[in-house]
């Protein structure tokens, strides 16, 4: 078992003692750490007298906040985010050799990452699960109590086991550790305490040191919780840049949403074959408005081709309306002598994005788009990008 070194690393350890705590109330020294030590009880009447100055031990009925004052409630606010930060630096300083044992397991897993915990760090364990699968890492969540009556048939012999505990005492893990590592599974373990029970039956701890939660009483998980998730993350996205996933491999575990959009490539929405109108240079605007009268899906643009296919310019409906308000009669005009030369275009691999970015500021409504040697091989309309869920105020 492979464990940071807790050389140089302050830590505090609560110590307590109910029966002198009993006996002799005035005796207890408070302390931020260790707010169990002077809760307030019937039988301690100089519990008011504690230190106003240390808020982890101050019972919260002992200063009553006012709701109405914004500086109170930000003081608090900003407090809060202090305490998490400072959890989060102990837990940078703490990364060690296990780290990247913990990274290395994952990264040669043949099998699947299976995330367990309970109360909490099973709820961080969830959101670690859900981003080693976005990224690339197949994982699943294992529920100890529930893996104990018969989920543990999920789990197979070349699974690696990422289990969550602050103490490393949790009854569940302590009872479901042993039986995986039995089954032959690599066992991982985040905790604030790598000599504990749970740390005895894995192959790797990840001590993220013991920072004090940022809770008012100083008992609900917070600030543990935090350096949790940010182990957590860092060993998945540390496994997600060895792995080299590209942007398509992401797009394709997110096909919904906005980061769906976001990744869309151009060919995946365009309109092609005769749903795109394409006119020869030399055609006139009769021909035009055939081609788009006749395309399937209403269109307000034609790409302008030459002979061997290559775009040149592109008409729409925009530029005939300009052309019916000259005096000339316009129906037997080329293409060539009304079209926009040198349009607008993108490349069928680029992402969507990178067409609304082009079509935006120029409040166009169609882009055509072409491969690598300039031919014409769809169009982008507006109403194609709506009905995926874009908007004219999508931003990249």
């Amino acid at each position: 078992m492979k464990t940071v070194s807790e050389t140089n690393v302050s830590s505090k350890t609560m110590t307590t003692s109910p029966d002198s705590n009993a006996t002799t109330p005035d005796t207890t020294t408070p302390s931020a750490t260790t707010p169990s030590a002077t809760t307030p009880s019937a039988t301690t009447p100089n519990a008011t007298t504690l230190d106003a100055t240390t808020p982890d031990a101050t019972p919260p009925d002992a200063i009553i906040p006012d709701a109405d004052n914004d500086s109170w409630i930000l003081d608090q606010g900003r407090e809060v985010i202090r305490k998490e930060i400072a959890a989060l630096q102990l837990a940078e300083e703490r990364l060690g050799s296990s780290f990247s044992d913990a990274v290395r397991l994952i990264l040669g897993c043949t099998g699947r990452v299976a995330v367990t915990g309970v109360g909490k760090a099973g709820d961080i364990g969830r959101k670690i699960h859900s981003t080693l699968s976005s990224t690339g890492t197949p994982a699943y969540v294992l529920h100890p109590l529930e893996a104990l009556h018969g989920d543990l048939g999920m789990v197979q012999r070349n699974d690696v086991v990422l289990a969550l505990s602050k103490s490393g005492t949790t009854q569940e893990l302590v009872g479901l550790l042993p039986l995986l590592a039995k089954g032959g599974c690599k066992l991982i373990l985040l905790c604030a305490n790598a000599k504990s029970t749970c740390a005895q039956h894995c192959d790797v701890v990840i001590d993220f040191g013991a920072s004090p939660e940022a809770c008012p009483l100083g008992m609900a998980p917070s600030s543990s919780t935090a350096a949790m998730l940010a182990v957590g993350d860092a060993i998945a996205l540390t496994v997600m840049r060895l792995k080299n996933v590209q942007p398509e491999e992401y797009a394709r575990n997110h096909p919904g949403g906005a980061l769906g959009r976001a990744l869309m490539k151009v060919h995946e929405i365009i309109r092609t074959g005769s749903d795109c109108p394409t006119v020869h240079a030399d055609a006139t605007l009769r021909d035009y408005s055939e081609a788009v009268l006749n395309a399937p899906r209403r269109a307000g643009a034609a790409a302008v081709v030459d002979d061997d296919g290559k775009l040149v310019g592109i008409f729409t409906h925009g530029d005939l309306s300009r052309l019916l308000g000259e005096a000339e009669h316009p129906a037997d005009r080329h293409l060539r002598d009304v079209m926009t030369g040198s349009p607008k275009v993108v490349h069928r691999d680029a992402l969507v994005l990178d067409a609304l970015r082009i079509m935006q500021p120029l409040r166009i409504d169609e882009i055509l788009v072409v491969d690598d040697d300039q031919k014409v091989v769809g169009m982008v309309d507006i109403q194609d990008l709506l009905a995926e869920g874009f908007s004219h105020f999508d931003e990249g």
